[in-house]
């Protein structure tokens, strides 16, 4: 328990000094308000566009925009990559079939595939969707796939010894044994999927939290520029957090044998 709140004032620590290192860079006038913007600058635009919007937008619909767009393609990317995931591990008939596919575009730049995907769903939530769920879907495959495949054969086989059948096995033994992998696998996903969205946005939207730290680097307005990756930071840090919560409360025994 002292260890954990002296992690957490360490933390606290880390951040002040970087919050007083850029408040005191920006006061010396080291270098123009263009380039870094004073904390105090970032803090009133950030008033300004929570009272105002940002080009016909609340800050919240912009954040809600992007949200929902990631939160969609997650969502469609765990009920399809976890199940697949653990069967490819679980039967080589299977796997021959979507291994390929993965590892096929899984090196490629998700950008690089992006322009097909405009093409031929145009620049609206459909392209971001199917972008993201291509993004997050190989992370989450590849650690099901490989947490199946680290399973020791005792357990199978003691499983069978037991009288399990197939099915039993794979919801009582291969499912539980690969649940740490399988949160590896949704948080590296979720980290990949925020970042392939943002860049999206910045591709072809007309809203987002991405589209809006685009717009004002137009207009060299780095103090909304400042604010928006801010908030792009906190906004993936707790979506994070919330994946460890979770982790924490499912996989209970990890880190215990």
């Amino acid at each position: 328990m002292k260890k954990i709140k002296i992690e957490k004032l360490l933390t606290l620590i880390t951040v002040a000094i970087i919050i007083f290192a850029w408040y005191l860079v920006t006061k010396i006038g080291i270098f123009s308000e263009i380039i870094i913007p004073s904390p105090m600058s970032v803090v009133k635009s950030f008033i300004d566009i929570v009272k105002n919007g940002y080009k016909g937008y609340s800050l919240l619909a912009h954040l809600g925009n992007s949200l929902g767009r990631l939160l969609y393609a997650y969502l469609l990317v765990i009920v399809t990559a976890i199940p697949l995931g653990l069967l490819s591990g679980y039967n080589t008939k299977i796997r021959a079939v979507i291994e390929p596919l993965v590892e096929f575009y899984r090196p490629l730049p998700p950008l690089a595939y992006y322009t097909i995907l405009v093409l031929w769903l145009g620049i609206g939530d459909s392209s971001k969707i199917a972008l993201l769920y291509l993004a997050g879907f190989a992370p989450i495959y590849i650690s099901c796939l490989a947490g199946v495949t680290r399973i020791k054969e005792d357990y199978i086989n003691g499983a069978l010894t037991l009288g399990a059948n197939r099915v039993q096995i794979f919801f009582y033994v291969v499912f539980p044994a690969a649940l740490p992998d399988i949160f590896t696998g949704l948080r590296t996903a979720l980290g990949v999927e925020y970042t392939t969205l943002v860049a999206a946005e910045m591709v072809a939207a007309v809203s987002g939290i991405g589209w809006l730290v685009l717009d004002a680097s137009k207009y060299l307005r780095s103090d909304i520029i400042f604010m928006g990756v801010i908030i792009m930071g906190i906004t993936g840090v707790l979506l994070d957090k919330l994946i460890r919560i979770l982790e924490v409360r499912v996989v209970h025994w990890k880190g215990k044998n």
